[in-house]
């Protein structure tokens, strides 16, 4: 299961242009929670925390305790809106779940025992199709990584998602056909870092509802 990450915040009283620029003048990011049928929160982060934060690995599907005047609620990272030339945060969209809540989430992919696949000694090329694969499971129990086990992987074989095992209670949100997580390619055949296959353009990403950018 992945791990949550406890972040302390402040409510905004005041939303608008003028408040979020006043903010970052603060040294504090602006963000909004929304769902799980309740009304939205404006709220304010210490920008250095933030900073740290989104630049860790699988930030989209870490759990985040936000404290707001003792209350905690638990949220999921939806869209983090960065500055186009300073690539700095502006603003943050936060997801509120519920522990029994099921969620999407982009999980990362982890290949291990490569010194066990015989394509990869006799020089063939791991081309890797997804980096991720999106999950529906419980808010609860996101895993951290899946991991696929290279042992036995041959030249020319392909590594689709009906043979990885999955966490209990987790489903791939694409159900529409077997895709393909990894091949291992020829060697000689150069190195490929697809974002996608046979002409899957862009995944379908969970829409958020938050706030605009100010």
């Amino acid at each position: 299961m992945s791990e949550t990450t406890e972040i302390s915040a402040i409510e905004r009283t005041r939303v608008g242009k003028g408040s979020a620029r006043a903010s970052r003048r603060a040294g504090m990011i602006p963000a909004v929670i929304y769902g799980d049928k309740k009304s939205p929160i404006s709220i304010e982060l210490e920008e250095r925390v933030i900073r740290k934060i989104i630049h860790e690995p699988g930030i989209f599907g870490r759990l985040l305790n936000i404290k707001v005047d003792g209350t905690v609620t638990t949220v999921l990272t939806r869209d983090i809106q960065m500055h186009p030339v300073t690539d700095e945060p502006l603003h943050m969209d936060m997801l509120r779940v519920g522990k029994k809540s099921s969620v999407a989430v982009a999980v990362p992919v982890e290949f291990i025992n490569e010194d066990l696949a015989p394509g990869l000694k006799v020089g063939g090329v791991l081309n890797i199709v997804r980096h991720e694969v999106e999950l529906n499971c419980p808010a609860g129990n996101i895993p951290e990584k899946i991991v696929i086990d290279l042992s036995g992987v041959n030249v020319g074989d392909s590594i689709h998602i009906s043979a990885v095992t999955l966490p209990d209670d987790a489903t791939p949100t694409i159900t529409d056909r077997d895709f393909t997580i990894a091949t291992l390619q020829s060697p000689g055949g150069g190195v490929k870092n697809l974002d996608d296959e046979d002409g899957e353009a862009g995944e379908d990403a969970s829409a958020g509802e938050g706030e605009s950018t100010e």
